[in-house]
């Protein structure tokens, strides 16, 4: 699966630098955002969401609300199918163009869906 870290960090110690690192080794695509940095962990860092060269299915958000309302665009363009909110990055107004553009919002730690099995999207039956 095809996951933007939009406000991936190189401090080890950072959540945004760990979902990079566990995502990878869960086996998806990892695109770390970040417009200042060359790479993370090994994995190329883009500067923006339209820089990634795959669509994406999932969007983690690391950023806070004052920088994510200015990327409603961005995220809209991108059409994932779904946007994590981690703890501290909520933003209800955002969260409400996403769901009303059909991109289901989920406000969850990326992390903690990862360790427990729960980051795959179910498939309906």
């Amino acid at each position: 699966m095809n996951v933007a870290v939009l406000g991936a960090s190189n401090k080890p110690e950072r959540y945004s630098h760990q979902a990079v690192v566990l995502l990878a080794k869960k086996g998806h695509a990892v695109f770390p955002i970040h417009p200042a940095l060359p790479e993370i962990d090994g994995h190329p860092v883009f500067k923006r969401l339209a820089d990634v060269p795959a669509p994406l299915h999932t969007v983690t958000m690391y950023v806070s609300p004052s920088l994510s309302t200015g990327m409603a665009g961005e995220l809209l363009a991108a059409r994932p199918a779904r946007v994590i909110f981690n703890p501290g990055t909520e933003n209800p107004e955002l969260e409400r163009k996403l769901a009303a553009a059909g991109i289901d919002v989920v406000r969850a730690c990326t992390l903690v869906l990862l360790r427990t099995g729960q980051f795959e999207p179910s498939i309906p039956s």
